[in-house]
């Protein structure tokens, strides 16, 4: 006896809801992750943030860096990490702080002196370094600065005492020998004329003699060719440096134990 044929089997119209049940799943995982995901990395992409600023801003590269690698607050240091020195220098004063708004400040209120080229207002990666040119402030060979210099002078002792930053006077010559009978050399030059810078500053303009401190570089750190008329004439120079918190970190302790032994004796 023959079979009795299959009734055809209908259309299964409900199938397209198991694909949607993937989907949905897959979504709600997804957007699970990321909450999760944004909740335990919100400090640590703001500290990240925020130490990429201060590097670009200030070139304080070192120092954003290795801040990005202390330990998150909360975690406990491990077995082998070692103590964190603080100098002594650093811990009895106040901590230097951003530069980013003096250089702005003098670039506005030094704009024409600048554009002239009397003087050069940059940033670098140990701090702000405001160049001052031989022939605007000094006489050729000579240490002694030019009276009609003092306004300019003034404005950048006024922006500088804002902070507790160091200040390093760095003199520089051309490669040109000197031999007077006040300076021996080029050495005794540079030095002598950040030896006038420094007596400058705090005789007249009041600003502490313990922040700042004297370089003498001679010809040895030039910024243009000394083959020239006019490279030797920008390397003929005073930069006042202020220290930015890396450089600082790394300048020598003042007023330690050794400070107090020598003038004991």
């Amino acid at each position: 006896m023959a079979r009795k044929p299959k009734p055809p089997e209908h259309p299964n119209h409900e199938r397209w809801l198991v694909s949607y049940a993937d989907f949905m799943t897959l979504l709600f995982a997804f957007f699970v992750m990321m909450y999760a995901n944004s909740q335990t990395n919100k400090e640590q992409a703001t500290r990240i943030s925020q130490a990429f600023r201060e590097a670009l801003q200030e070139g304080t590269f070192g120092h954003a860096l290795s801040r990005l690698l202390k330990n998150e607050p909360g975690q406990t240091a491990p077995a082998n990490a070692q103590p964190v020195v603080v100098l002594p220098s650093m811990a009895s004063k106040q901590r230097p702080v951003e530069l980013l708004p003096s250089l702005h400040q003098l670039n506005e209120t030094l704009k024409k002196e600048i554009a002239s080229g009397r003087l050069e207002v940059r940033m670098e990666r140990r701090g702000l370094v405001i160049s001052l040119k031989e022939a605007t402030f000094f006489p050729s060979g000579g240490d002694m600065l030019d009276p009609k210099t003092l306004p300019m002078l003034e404005v950048i002792a006024n922006e500088i005492r804002k902070y507790p930053n160091p200040i390093r006077l760095e003199g520089h010559t051309d490669s040109i020998p000197i031999s007077t009978s006040r300076f021996r050399s080029n050495w005794d030059l540079s030095a002598a004329r950040g030896i006038a810078m420094l007596e400058l500053f705090a005789e007249r303009f009041g600003l502490d003699r313990s922040r700042m401190a004297i370089s003498g570089f001679a010809d040895t750190a030039p910024v243009a060719s000394n083959e020239t008329d006019e490279g030797r004439r920008r390397n003929r120079r005073v930069d006042i440096v202020v220290l930015n918190e890396l450089a600082a970190a790394e300048e020598p302790v003042q007023g330690g134990a050794g400070a107090k032994k020598g003038n004991a004796q």
